[in-house]
């Protein structure tokens, strides 16, 4: 075999190999069903059956049991007993050799390096144990291309179930797997995990039935199947491999690594929406602003947090009480919907002013339906140098995050000389509490990702793109943001944004790629239930439900930023027909790709 993959020729689909006692053979059958990307069940036998005749015309070679000194023969329980025969990812390295995808373990001569995670499977009858998953180091350049590759034959484990930092799955030395061989890693490489047929081992280990058997990792059952995507035995927890839902690779973090999957279609929605946002009805020049997949990418990130904190407020209306205009808070009340919808902890981060007025505004929310129910508001202050730290961190431990993901939206962001200035250049520091530190201090702690959302250069965040605000906004040199945040959004008014990543979120828990990512590949449930996408359906942004809350914003006598007009408007922009018209094309975009 090993010569085989060396020389680039397809060899045979081999499997891995469970023999159980027929009293647990339907535990572990549902056992393999609830897990499909470890356990792709290939075959089943009858009690007592050593043939497999969808898979090879080669019997299973009867186990034999002898005392010392005797002839060797058969247990006389063989006929209780029952085979499982189970996909294996040996059968796909041909297929990334093929693709010019290095094949580290072949190149050492080795066999694979494969771990025992700190993620557990989905419990089925007497079964349950952590997964078990293999890492094959690949150029971080040709990362899509082994995820096609091993997307396309689902017998074999299928897509990696993770990309990155070992340490997220409970890893803790690369060099020390618990089965097999360790890998080197080459200059470039990153380390991809897939699900691995030996959880079965693991499963029998913890269940300590009183007879089984199985192979060693690594010495494989050879079938007369092709290592092929065409084969016509298919495990039907799996999804029929099309163009469309073909996952893509992107990186999301840095610190600590980690990619995320998508898929081809779903990124295609997603950088439509990114593209719709980008108009620029007030002709403010904010194309010039764009980095592709900014949107792509955050909502990713998002999609991969549990605890999430979203500041706004932008006091451009200094001489007015409240300063504060419209843009801004319904685009992160936006998020937060649809955030606490798919299961995240949120909170929301104003100034101390803003304080009670904030929260009689999410009081309102909740009353009038816009929020089912209230979000915590929390206020950070200058306390000193470690105050960020410990407003991040729980007892300041940065290795404790209370949150992993901070998003800012049309919030005033410091630029290069300290100070907060609007878009007329007027210096509002004395209306801000300094809430960028904590994007600063968040690129020190391992496992807080940062998003800014903004429409103009000067909203926290647009740091990644300082130097483009400089050299072609408008007073861009004086009140460009310093300070960056990972995912830099920008959009032709800042509530687009947070619309958007409210409808990339939906986006990305309807797309199977993601979930079974998101999933190690593990559990059964559908890929959206019809509750659950009632439930988000009615958590996206809609024409109804802004409406409703910018007449409350109104209400509490917050102004439109460009104009200063107590209105429906925001950023000098009518609500109807250019935000309604916005928000009903964003919801027709997302409600029929999801419908198709």
């Amino acid at each position: 075999y090993t010569t085989a993959v060396r020389e680039g020729k397809r060899v045979s689909g081999q499997a891995n190999v469970v023999v159980l006692p027929n009293q647990l053979a339907d535990d572990f059958h549902a056992f393999c069903r609830s897990n499909p990307a470890p356990l792709p069940l290939l075959y089943r036998s009858q009690s007592g059956e050593t043939s497999c005749p969808p898979l090879s015309v080669i019997s299973l070679p009867l186990p034999r049991r002898s005392p010392p000194g005797q002839q060797a023969e058969r247990p006389g329980s063989w006929s209780d007993m029952v085979c499982f025969y189970l996909g294996c990812s040996f059968g796909f390295e041909g297929r990334l050799k093929e693709a010019g995808v290095p094949v580290r373990n072949v190149e050492q001569g080795r066999n694979v390096s494969m771990y025992r995670t700190a993620v557990p499977c989905v419990p089925a009858g007497a079964f349950s144990c952590p997964l078990v998953v293999t890492m094959r180091p690949v150029p971080a350049a040709l990362l899509d291309a082994a995820v096609k590759v091993t997307h396309l034959n689902p017998l074999a484990h299928g897509a990696p179930v993770h990309i990155g930092d070992p340490a997220l799955l409970g890893i803790q030395d690369l060099s020390r797997p618990d089965y097999g061989d360790a890998v080197e890693l080459q200059p470039g490489d990153v380390t991809v995990f897939w699900a691995c047929g030996v959880t079965a081992i693991e499963a029998i280990l913890s269940s300590k039935p009183p007879l089984a058997f199985s192979h060693s990792p690594g010495c494989m059952f050879l079938t007369d199947i092709p290592d092929s995507p065409t084969s016509t035995i298919t495990p039907p927890t799996e999804a029929k491999p099309h163009p469309e839902l073909t996952p893509l690779c992107f990186q999301v973090s840095q610190n600590p690594l980690l990619y995320s999957l998508v898929s081809q279609g779903t990124a295609a929605k997603i950088r439509q929406l990114e593209v719709m946002i980008g108009e620029d009805p007030g002709e403010r020049g904010i194309r010039a602003l764009f980095v592709q997949d900014e949107l792509l990418r955050s909502c990713l990130a998002l999609s991969h947090s549990s605890s999430v904190a979203i500041t706004t407020g932008f006091p451009t209306h200094y001489m007015h009480s409240p300063p504060d205009e419209t843009d801004g808070p319904p685009g992160a009340i936006a998020m937060a919907t649809m955030l606490l919808s798919l299961g995240k902890q949120v909170t929301m981060v104003t100034d101390r002013r803003a304080l009670e007025m904030n929260r009689t505004i999410i009081d309102e929310a909740v009353r009038t339906g816009v929020l089912k129910d209230a979000i915590p508001l929390v206020t950070f202050e200058d306390g000193g140098p470690d105050a960020a730290r410990h407003f991040l961190c729980h007892h300041g431990d940065p290795n404790k995050p209370r949150f992993d993901h901070l998003v800012a939206i049309e919030r005033s962001g410091r630029a290069a000389d300290g100070n907060y200035y609007n878009m007329r250049a007027v210096n509002i520091k004395h209306l801000v509490d300094p809430v960028d530190d904590l994007f600063i201090a968040a690129k020190h702690i391992p496992g807080i990702g940062t998003t800014g959302i903004g429409d103009g250069g000067n909203e926290l965040g647009m740091g990644k793109v300082k130097e483009k605000v400089q050299s072609l906004m408008p007073k861009g040199g004086l009140i460009a943001c310093e300070v960056p945040a990972d995912h830099a959004v920008t959009a032709g008014v800042s509530n687009w944004g947070g619309y958007a990543v409210a409808c990339g979120l939906y986006l990305l828990h309807t797309c199977p790629a993601h979930l079974r990512y998101l999933r190690k590949g593990l559990g059964l449930e559908p890929v959206t239930s019809t509750e659950q996408l009632q439930d988000w359906t009615t958590n996206l942004p809609s024409v109804e439900k802004e409406e409703s809350f910018l007449s409350t914003l109104v209400r509490f006598g917050i102004r439109s930023g460009k104009t200063g007009h107590l209105a429906m408007e925001v950023d000098g922009l009518t609500f109807h027909p250019t935000h309604s018209d916005m928000i009903t094309r964003l919801w027709k975009d997302v409600h029929l790709e999801v419908q198709s």
